[in-house]
């Protein structure tokens, strides 16, 4: 069960600099308009590329690029009828039709076709590849199952076909919100009439012009944006963005379901400056990880923090320093799990006794709400639980080494995240590990894979802000050999196969199994460092109505279309 609480608001801050909340949105408005904050950057509207799934873009932009599915709060993948309708086609293959609405309809006037499906089948699925895959995807996580999709061009229905065996257990989360990026764009960007046919001919040289496109073409600068390539499929497109008045999003007119009950919400990015905007009556609604930034009062408002479907953790480089696997488990081994839980993972409440946020996650393959995790969890047994210098020591002498440095890269600033690195420097110190703290506001996780930093601190996938789902593809994929969002380069070929086999079981005692096996291999090989799952703050105006926090990788925004200002 997912479990939600209230925690007291005077616990919520934790950094430096107050924030102070003091108003709504003015009444003066000519545009009824809500201010939306969370603690991510916005820098570019595809939210499926390696940065792009680190950026805020999948909480900006849920209601603007509508899918087949969303995520709500419980972490699921729920139906979105507006974009159509989708059913599965009986036979022994998983073979699932998806027709898209009649109406459905860009803002700039181009329908929605099949072709939006392809385009993102060809991005997500890894198929394309010459030295190095084409797309710059951050995970191919169930577009890798699909043998084929049956689309003509422009055509309002399309036939998603599985490979046989690779009957993908999430598959409703496919094709969901912010998955599908208008191909009309990325085909006119290409210089070709329609992405489908060079897509399923396997046109190398025209697919390699359509992923240029996608890697980089929708970067999103402020104060320097092409609304041409920015159309909406949703209930709000992008109207403006700049640093000065955020990033504006208005109802858009072409939507064909029910319009969104604010004509305008403006989006406000980490790097912001919050404290001149909650004193300017900017602030409405506010989604951060609990502790990373000082809200200051909140009198007028309610705070609700809960704990996150993400798990946060560390990421550790499987090259450099921490190339062995014995010094990924001494630097593991001085880091006191137990206390860092204790003070930051939990603040405000009396942990319970099972279930999300009860506790040390000790599994990167289960959620700790899961009937599998208890037994799952018992892998790790006593180790790991609290900084061991003994045990950290050996380990050195084993990786050949006397010391280590590690540079632990998280986005800044956020006071939670560098408690952590504080702590963990405090204790590996003795072992003769030394901890130094490498944030910076335009950090992301592709930088342990380019050997900037070696390790980073963040929630599942390595990602800066909120993540998780209840499948727990993220965090599972993020292990796999190739994928985007594995930053660390791990590669385990028995890792691979669990990884493969889970996504296609719901067989409880195989994926007790499985996961039992796979944990064995993780905490010897050590890749990453699970902690706790990631505490996340929801604050909300008195004067707001149907704010549902949601603590998944979909965000507080994840309804923002129903989202009401009562003045």
């Amino acid at each position: 069960m997912h479990v939600k609480r209230r925690w007291s608001a005077a616990l919520v801050a934790a950094s430096v600099g107050a924030v102070s909340i003091t108003a709504c949105s003015s009444p003066e408005d000519k545009v009824p308009s809500i201010g939306y904050s969370f603690d991510n950057v916005v820098d570019t509207y595809n939210a499926r590329t390696v940065d792009g799934a680190a950026s805020g873009a999948r909480q900006a932009f849920t209601r603007v690029q509508v899918g087949f599915s969303y995520l709500g709060p419980e972490g699921d993948a729920l139906s979105d009828n507006d974009i159509g309708t989708v059913s599965v086609v009986p036979g022994d293959t998983l073979t699932v039709q998806y027709s898209i609405a009649p109406a459905a309809t860009y803002s700039d006037g181009a329908p929605m076709a099949c072709d939006d499906l392809v385009l993102a089948w060809a991005a997500n699925s890894g198929k394309f590849a010459t030295d190095r895959p084409l797309f710059d995807a951050a995970s191919t996580a169930g577009y890798s199952d699909i043998e084929r999709i049956d689309c003509v061009p422009g055509a309002k229905e399309a036939t998603v076909v599985f490979a046989s065996g690779r009957s993908y257990q999430n598959w409703r989360a496919l094709f969901g919100a912010t998955d599908l990026l208008p191909a009309h764009v990325a085909a006119r960007a290409a210089g070709v009439p329609n992405v489908v046919d060079p897509i399923l001919a396997e046109d190398d040289d025209v697919v390699t012009r359509i992923a240029d496109f996608w890697n980089t073409g929708w970067t999103l600068t402020p104060g320097s944006i092409d609304l041409a390539l920015l159309p909406s499929a949703g209930p709000y497109r992008i109207e403006s963005y700049t640093a000065e008045d955020g990033l504006v999003l208005v109802a858009n007119e072409a939507w064909w379901g029910n319009p969104p009950q604010t004509q305008q919400v403006v989006v406000w990015p980490k790097g912001t400056d919050l404290a001149a905007k909650s004193a300017d009556g900017s602030l409405d609604v506010i989604d951060h990880g609990a502790g990373a930034v000082d809200l200051g009062t909140t009198e007028g408002f309610t705070t609700t923090e809960e704990p996150s479907r993400g798990v946060e953790q560390l990421t550790f480089a499987t090259q450099g320093v921490l190339a062995d696997a014995s010094a990924r488990r001494a630097v593991a081994a001085c880091i006191p799990r137990s206390d860092l839980f204790d003070t930051l993972g939990h603040p405000g409440f009396e942990a319970e006794a099972a279930g999300l946020g009860s506790g040390v996650v000790d599994s990167r393959l289960v959620q700790p709400d899961t009937l599998e995790y208890p037994s799952v969890a018992t892998v790790v047994g006593d180790r790991y639980q609290r900084s061991d210098l003994d045990q950290a020591s050996r380990e050195l002498e084993a990786a050949g080494e006397n010391a280590l440095t590690v540079r632990v890269g998280y986005r800044g600033p956020d006071a939670r995240r560098a408690q952590v690195v504080s702590r963990m420097a405090a204790d590996c110190a003795a072992a003769g590990i030394t901890v130094e703290d490498a944030s910076s506001p335009d950090f992301t996780p592709s930088a342990l894979r380019a050997g900037a930093v070696d390790a980073v601190l963040g929630s599942s996938g390595s990602l800066p802000g909120p993540s998780g789902s209840a499948a727990a593809v993220t965090a599972r994929y993020s292990l796999r050999t190739g994928i985007g969002l594995n930053v660390g380069g791990y590669s385990n070929g028995r890792i691979d196969s669990i990884i493969d086999q889970l996504a296609v079981t719901d067989d409880p005692e195989r994926v007790l199994a499985l996961a039992t096996e796979g944990e064995n291999i993780l905490w010897n090989d050590m890749p990453s460092l699970p902690l706790y799952n990631e505490p996340r703050t929801t604050v909300v105006s008195d004067g707001m109505q149907d704010v549902v926090p949601n603590p998944t990788a979909a965000g507080a925004g994840w309804n923002m279309d129903r989202w009401v200002l009562l003045r």
